[in-house]
């Protein structure tokens, strides 16, 4: 075979292996569930970590679940410069219910759980401005467990779950959960113990902003981390 052919050959090669560009990882398809009793979406190793602190009874949770999730992950955690941990802060019985079927079954399905609960909480809330005495008094005294049954009930949060391809019984052994539950406790008490106060807040690179509660004033502080 003569030069200018074996040229030929070794440029078509090199044309063939450089098309092929490796593929760029999608971190948004990266869960962890941390000691902290958090769950981690993104690049453990980013350059800017955000740790918000929420209840599912907060209406300025939802709203910044709203607004914040879809810039988060299309701008800064598909490329992984950003982390986004939730950990949790429970109020009330209403509160430690929902926790618990978000944290219902395998990791990866946490942040779906989340947003299906958070998104929805201006349609099931409802339910407390126009509950019973009697429902009220179901949701606040006896056993946890069947407290957090007529909740789930009350509250359509049986619907919601049966979205995202829960079973009733399946939602009832994550309601009965009391491990979970104490976790989610401990979740509490540390994040008092951080100085947390309100939801939702922020940790960012493990400085709590103090006065930071939206989208508006954390995107900002974000962009100046990166």
């Amino acid at each position: 075979m003569s030069p200018t052919r074996l040229i030929t050959f070794a440029l078509a090669a090199l044309l063939l292996t450089g098309a092929a560009k490796p593929a760029v990882r999608n971190w948004n398809q990266t869960v962890a569930q941390l000691p902290s009793g958090g769950h981690l979406l993104g690049n453990p190793d980013a350059e800017v970590k955000l740790v918000t602190f929420v209840s599912y009874t907060c209406p300025h949770c939802s709203q910044f679940e709203r607004q914040a999730d879809a810039p988060m992950r299309l701008t800064y955690v598909h490329n992984g410069r950003l982390s986004v941990e939730v950990r949790h802060l429970v109020r009330d019985p209403i509160d430690l219910t929902a926790a618990m079927l978000t944290n219902c079954g395998p990791k990866e399905k946490f942040f779906l759980n989340h947003a299906a609960i958070m998104r929805s909480q201006p349609i099931w809330i409802e339910s407390l401005h126009h509950s019973t005495p009697a429902q009220q008094a179901r949701w606040t005294k006896g056993n946890r467990i069947a407290q957090s049954r007529a909740i789930a009930t009350d509250f359509k949060f049986y619907a919601i779950m049966a979205t995202r391809g829960y079973d009733r019984s399946t939602v009832d052994r994550c309601l009965a959960d009391q491990p979970m539950a104490e976790r989610l406790a401990r979740s509490t008490a540390d994040a008092a113990a951080l100085g947390v106060e309100s939801t939702p807040s922020f940790l960012l690179n493990n400085l709590l902003l103090f006065g930071t509660h939206d989208w508006a004033m954390l995107r900002p502080q974000i962009e100046a981390r990166m």
